[in-house]
C-alpha cells in the first residue's frame, strides 16, 4: 500500500489534500508537527513513506520583502530537505510552487519550461525551492505550479468581495491583473490524479483553465451570489500600492497534462460555481 506524507497539512490546500486522499494511508503534518527547515526532523518524518506532498510554504508575499531569509528557509531549504530525504528513500515528491516564479510580462500562457524570472522576494524563494527539488530528486519529483488559490479552509478573494459588498455599495477591482482563479479542491484532486497515473516526473501547471482579471472574477462572484455585477467598478493596480510587486499576467499553460495523457483542470467559471454551491464563499 502506498504511504503518503502531507506537509503543510493544516493549510488550505493541505486540508483538501487530506480529503482527496481519504481512505488511504496518510500522515498529515502541520507546521506545529514538522519544521521543514530541519533536515534531521524531515528525514525522520519522511521515513516509511512512498509519496511526499509538500504544501508547506511561507506565503506572506508582502512580508517576504523584509523577511526574505525566513521565507527562503521555508520555501527553498524546506523543499531541498524533503527532496534529499525523498531521494534517499527513492520516494516521489510533489512540490507545490507558484506563478510568482515568473515576472508576469508575458501575453500568452507560460509554458512549463519557461525560465524563472521572479520580481519579488517570495517569487525568488519559491524559484529556489524548485531548483533544489530538480537538483536533488528530479527523476521522482513533480513540481506543480499554481496560482490564485481559494478554498474553504483559508481566506479567499471571493469571500472578501462578498464581505465588502455587505458594507459598501460599490467595489473597485483591478482589471490589469490577469490569472486563473483555482479551487483547492480541484487542485488536490488533480495532484492525486497525477500520482495515480504514475505520470512522468517534471513540471505541471495546476490551475483551473481559462483566464480572468480580478475584475472578471469579482463580477462572476456577484452573479453567483445574486448581486448586481455593475456594483464592481474597474480600476488598476496603481490604486493599491503594496510592498511586493504582483505579476500582471499569471496565466499558466497546461501542455504537460496532455503530454502525460491527462486532462487539465476544468474552466475557472465552472470551478467557482461549484465552490459557491458547496458553500466555500459563505460569510458568517
Amino acid at each position: 500500500m502506498t504511504r503518503y506524507l502531507i506537509t503543510g497539512a493544516t493549510g488550505m490546500l493541505g486540508r483538501d489534500l487530506q480529503t482527496a486522499l481519504a481512505g488511504r494511508e496518510v500522515t498529515a503534518l502541520g507546521r506545529a508537527d514538522l519544521d521543514v527547515t530541519d533536515l534531521a526532523a524531515v528525514t525522520a518524518a519522511v521515513a516509511g513513506h512512498d509519496v511526499i506532498i509538500n504544501a508547506a510554504a511561507y506565503t506572506k508575499v508582502d512580508d517576504a520583502e523584509t523577511n526574505e531569509d525566513e521565507a527562503y528557509a521555508v520555501n527553498a531549504v524546506g523543499p531541498r530537505n524533503l527532496a534529499v530525504a525523498a531521494s534517499a528513500l527513492q520516494a516521489k515528491l510533489v512540490q507545490i510552487s507558484t506563478d510568482y516564479v515568473f515576472d508576469g510580462s508575458a501575453t500568452t500562457p507560460y509554458a512549463e519550461n519557461t525560465q524563472h524570472n521572479p520580481i519579488s522576494a517570495y517569487g525568488r524563494t519559491k524559484a529556489a525551492g524548485e531548483d533544489f527539488v530538480q537538483a536533488e530528486n528530479a527523476a521522482r519529483s513533480y513540481i506543480v505550479r499554481t496560482a490564485w488559490l481559494y478554498g474553504k479552509n483559508g481566506p479567499n478573494f471571493a469571500k472578501t468581495m462578498l464581505n465588502a459588498a455587505a458594507k459598501r455599495d460599490t467595489l473597485s477591482v483591478v482589471t490589469d491583473q490577469v490569472g486563473q482563479p483555482t479551487w483547492t479542491v480541484d487542485l488536490a484532486a488533480q495532484i492525486v490524479l497525477l500520482l495515480d497515473a504514475d505520470a512522468p516526473a517534471g513540471i505541471y501547471h495546476g490551475t483551473n483553465s481559462g483566464l480572468a482579471s480580478k475584475f472578471d472574477q469579482a463580477r462572476d462572484v456577484f452573479v453567483l451570489a445574486g448581486l448586481d455585477p455593475e456594483r464592481i467598478l474597474p480600476t488598476d493596480s496603481s490604486a493599491f500600492v503594496l510592498p511586493a510587486p504582483r505579476p500582471a499576467y499569471s496565466v499558466l499553460g497546461h501542455a504537460n497534462w496532455a503530454a502525460a495523457g491527462l486532462a487539465p483542470m476544468r474552466p475557472w467559471q465552472e470551478a467557482q460555481a461549484a465552490a459557491f454551491a458547496a458553500g466555500v464563499f459563505e460569510t458568517p
